[in-house]
């Protein structure tokens, strides 16, 4: 899924984006908005659906931030639980660094430049017991409302909150070991 800005897509750009399979999501635009159905879709027909969680790009090495829930989202709201394989990568700020020349980018990708792609063991995610939890935690939880539906099996807005907090948290984790891992790997 690539974020899609609130600029028009020029017919180019969205034939690019369409015949590279990528799904535009609205930045902004929440959970459950048209193109977040469109990669449940691709799911439930048992396509690959590659997320960005992390909601933005990351020119420098730090630490992964809160994930955004669009992935846990499609976690729980897929009738089989997808296969989620943790994926990092190192390099492509090499490519497309954000200062280039005169604080911009360059005009065309940079070529020779070392790219590492550390791709983990899936995440397991034991979702009726992380329905459970989250379904006792959201009781004190304070979260504002922002008229979710329920989810088919009954979750309230309070607890998918907390259900995704707990599955992105997971994720998140994930990534950051495969980030140690590559750091570890370069030293030796």
């Amino acid at each position: 899924m690539r974020r899609q800005q609130s600029v028009l897509l020029s017919c180019c750009s969205k034939m690019i984006t369409y015949t590279g399979k990528c799904i535009p999501i609205t930045r902004g635009g929440g959970i459950y908005q048209e193109h977040m159905n469109e990669a449940l879709e691709r799911l439930n027909d048992g396509e690959w659906v590659h997320t960005f969680p992390e909601g933005k790009v990351y020119q420098d090495d730090a630490p992964i931030r809160r994930l955004k829930w669009g992935t846990a989202s499609l976690i729980v709201r897929a009738p089989k639980t997808p296969i989620i394989l943790p994926i990092v990568h190192h390099g492509f700020q090499e490519v497309m660094p954000e200062n280039y020349m005169f604080g911009r980018r360059p005009p065309v990708p940079l070529c020779n430049k070392k790219i590492d792609i550390i791709i983990g063991d899936p995440v397991q995610f034991d979702l009726p017991a992380m329905r459970q939890t989250a379904i006792s935690e959201s009781r004190n939880a304070k979260f504002p409302t922002s008229g979710w539906p329920s989810t088919p099996d009954g979750l309230d807005e309070a607890a998918q909150k907390c259900l995704y907090s707990a599955i992105s948290e997971q994720i998140r984790a994930a990534m950051d070991r495969l980030r140690s891992f590559r750091k570890k790997i370069l030293k030796s």
